[in-house]
């Protein structure tokens, strides 16, 4: 039983998640009305890293192939990338990761499944998921790779409209009794950190 006259024993177990301060602002500010000079905003944080390239440090995007086009109708970004030749996409770290190092690979434009996007836009978008296998097993020396789409709600998509590719890298005893039993993950490495480490085996590796 419980010692009443040590208060110590009685406190619940508090895991602190400064992090998820940032998130809540982040959906606070996607909430908020469109005004001139503010970030371009969107419902789909994706959507949002991909017209906004200026904050990709900020958003821990480590490579971005092409750049968004400006809307063809005021206000419009639904459909701006749309040209095949350039489809455009990036590579990034998930802010709420299932493994220390998770990156997620996307296109700038949103579509909710893989057959919605043109040949040209597949054929980007796995080449931006073999270099993102490939920064991963270069930076981290994992000895495993989980690479995989949850594509819809009913597959456990988190943003069922914009489709993504999640790359997570593994290692021998990664999961243990807190996540098996506490459904708690704990991440090793601060994620600005591991931001800085993938972005400094990409400017070794990228092509010139």
């Amino acid at each position: 039983m419980p010692d009443d006259t040590n208060p110590a024993e009685n406190r619940p177990i508090q895991l602190h998640a400064p992090w998820r301060d940032r998130y809540m602002q982040m959906l606070s500010d996607q909430a908020a009305s469109e005004t001139g000079g503010e970030p371009v905003r969107s419902s789909c944080f994706i959507r949002e890293y991909w017209l906004n390239p200026g904050d990709d440090e900020t958003n821990h995007v480590i490579v971005r192939t092409g750049r968004p086009k400006a809307p063809t109708t005021q206000g419009d970004w639904s459909r701006t990338d749309a040209d095949p030749e350039t489809p455009g996409g990036m590579v990034f770290l998930n802010r709420y990761p299932y493994a220390n190092g998770h990156l997620l690979v996307a296109l700038g434009e949103s579509r909710p499944r893989l057959l919605d996007y043109t040949p040209e836009q597949r054929s980007e978008l796995w080449s931006l998921v073999d270099l993102a296998t490939d920064l991963c097993e270069r930076t981290l020396g994992c000895q495993g790779v989980n690479i995989g789409i949850n594509q819809g709600l009913a597959a456990g998509a988190g943003v069922p409209e914009h489709l993504h590719v999640h790359v997570v890298p593994r290692w021998h005893g990664d999961v243990n009794f807190i996540s098996v039993v506490g459904q708690v993950r704990v991440i090793p490495g601060a994620i600005e950190a591991m931001a800085q480490r993938y972005r400094e085996m990409w400017e070794k590796i990228r092509p010139e």
